[in-house]
């Protein structure tokens, strides 16, 4: 018997109409893989949307690859991730369960959970809130009678686990291992963005990943996501199936001291052979003027049939405090000139302070991850980590 395990599709999750293209068709893709493969069903760990009320279009794409699974007789077992979740209960999960599509396994009534029966399999699960509080049920899990229960055993969840959260997560609350229920054979997890899979008590858990990178960052450490298959038989085997449907080339350019017209001939004597892949432009430094002098849109359009172009300039910095010491009279910048007549702030603290908050948004990158990294920063600056 075999099975898929998908998590964090987030279909439609891009504002650029291309890669979120790509999000749909990645997708349909695993799907297609799924019946070819002829597994008995599919579990979705949560963020099968990127929010509870996904736009028309992304909708019907998606129940049409959810209808073929149907017609196959292959049935979908999922859990509400940390975006298609609702407070008010107001969530496209559910139509498409009314609509026989698909099943929500977690059922959970006075901190106990019933199982979902497939054949001889028992499916349960936990849903996946805003800002980890889903681990409020877990703490109120009533974990004993789930652990009594015989049989193959499936724990779906959509949450981060403390003891092996990536570092760039330290910051955030996550589940700890010891509230899982034990004695399952399989742990069927979503939420964090990295392929990850541990032997724990009789089984394995696991985490697939993004089905397709959800951010430029995700792009430029992943280049696609994917997918587990996952085999019963003797034992448990996991094979992670690659969706790949476009090549992901990132150029790195060091612009230190250099004009807005040196940056654009630079980036672009050094691109090429990008034709239908995804370019990332990731660029640093300390550059003369300001970043908003650079003619991007000359340097997207010089460029030769690239499938879609980003960039990353939140290390990129302008020269502005030099320029200010130019434009006044006392030959230095208000905020040294503000530092020197209070002694008592801390002039590099306000400086490095300045320098978070005057960052740029990266394109393709999300507010909310935006917004997490200049709190993260800010955070660590001021010594409250």
């Amino acid at each position: 018997m075999k099975f898929s395990h998908l998590a964090d599709c987030h279909v439609g999750g891009w504002k650029e109409d291309k890669l979120k293209e790509l999000s749909i068709e990645s997708f349909e893709k695993a799907i297609e893989i799924s019946i070819k493969e002829q597994v008995e069903f599919v579990l979705i760990a949560g963020d099968l949307f990127d929010n509870a009320m996904p736009s028309i279009d992304i909708l019907k794409r998606t129940t049409h690859s959810l209808r073929k699974l149907y017609e196959h007789k292959i049935p979908v077992y999922v859990i509400h991730g940390s975006h298609d979740y609702s407070v008010s209960g107001k969530t496209m999960l559910d139509v498409l369960e009314k609509a026989g599509l698909m099943e929500n396994v977690c059922k959970l009534t006075d901190s106990r959970l019933e199982f979902t029966n497939f054949n001889d399999l028992k499916i349960t699960g936990l849903i996946g809130k805003r800002s980890s509080l889903e681990l409020e049920d877990f703490r109120n899990l009533n974990i004993q009678e789930l652990e009594k229960e015989q049989g193959f055993k499936i724990f779906m969840f959509h949450t981060g686990i403390e003891e092996f959260k990536p570092t760039d997560l330290k910051e955030v609350k996550c589940t700890p291992l010891t509230l899982f229920p034990k004695g399952f054979n399989y742990y069927a997890g979503g939420h964090i963005h990295y392929i990850f899979n541990i032997k724990f008590g009789q089984g394995i858990l696991a985490y697939p990943g993004p089905l397709f990178p959800n951010n430029i960052r995700e792009l430029e450490q992943l280049g696609n996501g994917g997918f587990y298959i996952v085999n019963i038989n003797d034992e448990i085997k996991l094979d992670y199936r690659d969706i790949k449907l476009k090549e992901v080339e990132t150029f790195n350019f060091r612009v230190d001291n250099k004009t807005p017209e040196e940056i654009e001939s630079l980036i672009l004597e050094n691109i090429t052979d990008v034709q239908n892949k995804i370019v990332i432009l990731k660029i640093e430094g300390k550059m003369k003027g300001q970043p908003s002098q650079i003619d991007f849109k000359k340097i997207y359009s010089s460029i030769e049939n690239p499938y879609a172009i980003l960039r990353i300039t939140s290390r990129l910095e302008g020269d502005q405090f030099k320029a200010l010491e130019i434009n006044l009279d006392e030959g230095e910048d208000f905020e040294t000139s503000i530092i020197k007549n209070y002694k008592e702030l801390n002039g590099e603290l306000i400086k490095k302070l300045i320098q978070i908050l005057d960052k740029e948004k990266d394109e393709g990158e999300r507010v909310s991850d935006f917004e997490s990294t200049i709190i993260k920063e800010t955070t660590k600056t001021l010594g409250l980590e």
